[in-house]
């Protein structure tokens, strides 16, 4: 089917939601024995209802809410278009379709969105934060990785805002006080430009002669939620677990002894020109560069059955945001069932899928589009504790890989 079409019908879903069921279950995307954060995902979700049926507050709003369900929507908007701007930070156009998702919301409120630094690590963003205080080019929303998200929390850094489909969100993906909340999550994955090297099949494969000078993360473990999710996938991989991540650092030394590990961030630009041309990311941005490098590379992607690792992000609102409405609407809107769907598009897990597909607003064409249901028969996540113990031991043992 043409994207033109698609996108004819995926509108088509939102406005009259009458397309077939499909839960995600019968995608196979998480089973019951695999799962060990995400419990929540396997069973129906309550609510459903759209922004802005909560009673709202009359004579519109003075002060940032705390909850969107005890708002206007149409509050929210004038206030937010009376901020006229938001600032996001770390969002890549092309990952999990942002892109999209921020020309989208630019032109559904009229608000100019200032995206800085697009590939900047989650410990950046939650820097930013800090050494930006108070000033108006301060990020006013965050995308980070758990560990990172818990650490913000900590800090002081975040807002607490409950969205107006808080209660469709699993219990597992969000902060008990709002602090944080999940929007999407992936697999860890392989791919490889099968023009220069094979697709490995399974993590020791990586350590096999055809790959010396060609296996890339993408950033630093201690920085980036997806790096940081490959050396735990890779420690499920070799002996470790979720709760012992150390065998993934040992895994990674013995490839950069080997000659087979670079220390190059695997970026769109670097799969593209083949300066990284095996990399280890999350599964929707590898699936996404198959059809967008097509005419210069052969990209194929694979999650191993010896390892499979996923994590999710977290949206989060800077306490001291310069456009605090703006960017509560962008939550409002990201959690809405037309930001699902676009995290959805750049195939991505969005949170509030099961909520949705139990509703009948997923169109099946966008659904066929997805990765074999089989590669996520066994996927693990990684709880709070087992990431904030790794991230410690991240700390202290990977200087030894990279420095």
């Amino acid at each position: 089917m043409q994207d033109r079409e698609l996108e004819e019908r995926l509108q088509a879903a939102l406005d009259e939601a009458q397309v077939t069921r499909r839960a995600l279950l019968r995608r196979g995307f998480v089973a019951g024995a695999g799962l060990t954060a995400l419990p929540a995902l396997l069973a129906a979700c309550g609510g459903g209802e759209e922004a802005g049926t909560g009673t709202g507050t009359a004579g519109g709003l003075t002060e940032p809410p705390a909850n969107g369900a005890d708002i206007n929507i149409d509050d929210l908007i004038a206030a937010a278009k009376n901020e006229g701007a938001i600032n996001t930070i770390a969002l890549p156009p092309d990952w999990a379709n942002y892109g999209e998702i921020m020309e989208t919301f630019q032109s559904k409120y009229g608000l100019k969105l200032t995206n800085a630094s697009p590939n900047a690590s989650s410990a950046e963003e939650n820097q930013a934060v800090q050494s930006l205080k108070g000033q108006s080019r301060a990020p006013d929303v965050l995308d980070v990785g758990p560990s990172f998200a818990v650490e913000g929390k900590e800090k002081g850094l975040y807002a607490n805002y409950m969205n107006s489909y808080w209660d469709t969100i699993p219990d597992d993906l969000k902060d008990a006080d709002g602090a944080w909340v999940g929007d999407y999550w992936g697999a860890v994955s392989l791919a490889a430009n099968t023009k220069v090297a094979p697709l490995p099949q399974t993590w020791a494969d990586l350590k096999k002669p055809e790959y010396k000078g060609k296996v890339a993360l993408n950033g630093d473990p201690r920085e980036s939620g997806s790096a940081f999710a490959g050396v735990f996938a890779a420690s499920v991989a070799n002996g470790g677990s979720l709760d012992d991540i150390q065998p993934g650092i040992d895994f990674f030394k013995e490839l950069k002894d080997l000659g087979n590990y670079i220390p190059v961030d695997a970026t769109p630009a670097t799969v593209a020109n083949g300066q990284t041309p095996v990399t280890i990311d999350w599964d929707y941005l590898q699936i996404a560069y198959g059809a967008e490098f097509k005419s210069n590379i052969m990209w194929e992607v694979t999650v191993p059955a010896d390892a499979v690792v996923g994590n999710f992000y977290c949206q989060a609102i800077n306490a001291e945001a310069p456009h605090p409405f703006a960017a509560r609407l962008w939550q409002e809107f990201l959690y809405s069932d037309e930001g699902q769907l676009l995290w959805l598009k750049g195939f991505s897990h969005p949170a509030r899928f099961q909520d949705m597909s139990d509703r009948g607003v997923v169109p099946q064409e966008l659904l066929d589009r997805l990765p074999s249901a089989e590669l996520y028969a066994d996927v693990q996540f990684p709880t709070p504790e087992q990431n904030e113990a790794a991230t410690k031991v991240i700390a202290d043992g990977w200087g030894a890989v990279g420095g």
